[in-house]
């Protein structure tokens, strides 16, 4: 893929429209991936609900917008967004915190009022509300399940990055130093000093890292996250924070092209060739291993390593516009098998990081 070209561009074009408009299309009609926690049902597949599935597609279909200017792209965000303020939020966790990163980069471009009190109201939840760890981590609290006194990947990119969005949107700085504050205790309990890899979680409580799963979405959460943390407060090259975001993402990006598969994708547990290969978490780490080589954040030798994901990548989205082998909704696993045993089915979140890393790899279709 190095010497790319304007038909390459068209194509990749035609795949995330086509991407995209699956992502609106999908429901689960028959109720077979609804979780249910003590009677409370959650839907995280279907697009027309508010929760973390449905907000990393809103962000992966704002990126592709910004870097085309489609409006069709813009006018499905738009729609979600007044279908759901209709329909009335939904209770707040870290989860359901992933749509309002779109909400603030919408404002950010519309300076439209009715979004702002959405802004400071979750923004204040996360401050004054939301549930904390020991050492005072958030606690990755979400619907049914406690989990006291844990700390998770995912934390990063469905709260923390919509914190720091709006702490720069709205000039407050204790939401920014709380988001990097988060960065720093999610990197102390969670960052692999041995492999430079991601722990899934850890809890306080018997201080451990469960089956300690190096697991693929989780860690892509990371590589996604650290880039779009320092592009989103706009930190300088000789930033300490900085610095230290980029040594960490370096790491975990040698890790990672160590353990690529042949074919270009990884598998759901990076470290372990026995488990399936899964599209969405490569997808999140082309995104974040592109975003990173084009921002100057670590070598351009790992630009090749990206190519070669979306490469495999394409190769996996079928005619409807579906990215095949893609992991349901993730909870905690205490064994390694835990992860192996995961179903696979079309999600919203497969088509959103697709659509994420084919629009980065849009800037070098020229």
């Amino acid at each position: 893929m190095a010497n790319i070209t304007a038909a390459d561009k068209k194509q990749v074009t035609e795949t995330i429209q086509l991407l995209m408009n699956n992502l609106t299309k999908i429901q689960d009609d028959t109720g077979e991936y609804l979780l249910n926690f003590d009677g409370l049902i959650v839907d995280d597949k279907s697009w027309h609900v508010w929760n973390w599935p449905q907000g990393v597609g809103l962000y992966g279909i704002y990126q592709y917008w910004k870097l085309t200017s489609d409006e069709k792209a813009l006018q499905i965000i738009h729609d979600w967004f007044t279908a759901r303020f209709t329909e009335g939020v939904p209770p707040k966790n870290v989860n359901t915190m992933a749509p309002l990163l779109t909400l603030a980069c919408l404002y950010e471009d519309t300076k439209n009022q009715d979004y702002l009190p959405h802004l400071q109201e979750w923004a204040d939840w996360v401050m004054k509300e939301m549930p904390r760890t020991k050492e005072d981590g958030l606690q990755h609290m979400t619907y049914g399940p406690e989990n006291k006194n844990q700390l998770w990947d995912d934390t990063l990119m469905m709260t923390v990055l919509p914190l720091a969005k709006i702490g720069m949107l709205l000039n407050r700085q204790d939401y920014i130093e709380e988001a990097k504050k988060q960065f720093l205790i999610h990197i102390k309990y969670l960052a692999d000093r041995r492999t430079g890899l991601w722990f899934h979680g850890w809890t306080f409580e018997g201080n451990h890292h469960y089956a300690e799963a190096l697991w693929g979405r989780g860690n892509c959460w990371i590589t996604i996250a650290i880039p779009e943390l320092i592009d989103i407060l706009g930190l300088q090259e000789d930033d300490f924070f900085s610095s230290f975001l980029q040594e960490t993402l370096q790491r975990q990006i040698e890790a990672l092209h160590h353990w690529q598969n042949e074919g270009g994708l990884w598998h759901t547990l990076i470290d372990d060739n026995s488990s399936y290969l899964e599209a969405s978490a490569s997808a999140g780490f082309a995104y974040g291993i592109l975003k990173a080589v084009h921002k100057g954040y670590v070598s351009e030798m790992y630009r090749e390593t990206a190519y070669k994901a979306i490469e495999a990548l394409r190769g996996e989205i079928n005619s409807e516009g579906v990215l095949q082998k893609v992991s349901v909704g993730t909870g905690m696993g205490d064994t390694l098998q835990f992860y192996k045993d995961i179903r696979i089915t079309a999600m919203p979140y497969g088509q959103s990081l697709a659509i994420l890393c084919l629009a980065e790899f849009l800037q070098d279709c020229q």
